[in-house]
């Protein structure tokens, strides 16, 4: 099968986009891992399959596939690109686009200049939801590492977040603590995992240990999951930019039942074609 794709990314969050609206696309896990490999593929941190909804009241609806070829439930970084590759393919003009995500809709929009924000939804903080294992909700919880205990916020912002303040996000050893966190039985569902320096109220820097992908540039949910955090902590403001690997994003959260919306760069890198 030659299978045609544009590759994107957003602030270094990196994306295999697939047109499935012009014609239906299948794939496996197995040719997932194919294309995101870095190695023998043409390499991302997702895939993400745009096509027809199946619902009256949305646009389009699009998948979203993790490295490893699981599937993942919300993408803010993919979901902005996704908007890009629909008006860069001609897809849609429309300025507002609403979006099917699995059994949920979400908003895009674009300015006069092309840039798209992202609806990410209302944040979820009932365990049960999440999922995550604990008896009540609380802004933070302990989590018990073999021999040390680290405080978390945990969040579902259309997949399960936990996010840990540190003092010195570049110092943080990501690569060690994110599995031993995603490997807690109290996350059934698995975790990404955030490590969050707080600058000031307005400015945050942020790294991402994402379930199905390790570390990744930049997480679009994960921002938006640390900025929740923030707000309900009381120290930061209802719009935050956040410094990741890749660059920068801009998150808001009126901290009531709203929904949070992301914006940062969205950009085609080159199309291609790939033999599975």
């Amino acid at each position: 099968m030659i299978l045609r794709f544009t590759k994107m990314n957003g602030a270094g969050n990196d994306f295999v986009v697939i047109d499935g609206v012009r014609a239906a696309i299948n794939l496996s896990e197995a040719q997932i891992r194919k294309i995101a490999d870095r190695h023998t593929g043409v390499g991302c941190d997702q895939v993400l399959i745009v096509e027809p909804p199946k619902r009256p009241d949305a646009d389009f609806e699009y998948r979203i596939f993790n490295a490893d070829g699981s599937r993942a439930g919300q993408c803010g970084n993919g979901a902005r690109c996704v908007g890009r590759f629909i008006h860069e393919q001609r897809l849609s003009a429309n300025t507002t686009i609403t979006l099917q995500v699995g059994t949920e809709l979400r908003k895009l929009a674009f300015d006069d200049s092309g840039n798209v924000k992202a609806e990410l939804g209302t944040p979820v903080f009932e365990p049960s939801k999440i999922p995550f294992t604990a008896d009540n909700d609380e802004v933070e919880h302990a989590l018990a590492l073999n021999n040390v205990t680290v405080m978390a916020g945990v969040i579902s912002m259309g997949n399960p977040h936990a996010v840990l303040l540190v003092d010195d996000v570049a110092a943080t050893p990501v690569e060690k603590i994110g599995p031993m966190i995603q490997a807690l039985d109290v996350f059934p569902e698995g975790v990404n995992v955030g490590f969050m320096q707080v600058e000031n109220s307005a400015t945050v820097s942020l790294r991402v240990f994402e379930r199905g992908a390790g570390e990744t540039l930049a997480c679009g949910s994960g921002a938006c999951a640390a900025v929740v955090h923030g707000i309900r902590l009381g120290q930061l403001s209802n719009n935050v930019t956040v410094s990741v690997p890749g660059g920068k994003l801009e998150v808001s959260w009126d901290g009531s039942d709203g929904s949070v919306w992301l914006a940062g760069p969205a950009e085609t890198v080159f199309e291609g074609k790939l033999t599975l």
